[in-house]
């Protein structure tokens, strides 16, 4: 799997966050776990 540019990564382990600002081959691991895709979070409404 392939990091993708801009995208966030969540450990689901420790919580650890990392921002991807290069894209490539591979994956985001951390302590050896593979790490998450975060979804975006909605924008509030400005009602």
């Amino acid at each position: 799997m392939a990091t993708q540019l801009g995208k966030r990564y969540r450990c689901s382990k420790c919580g650890t966050e990392a921002l991807c600002t290069k894209a490539g081959d591979g994956e985001m691991t951390c302590d050896g776990n593979p790490m998450e895709v975060q979804e975006a979070r909605p924008i509030p409404s400005s009602d």
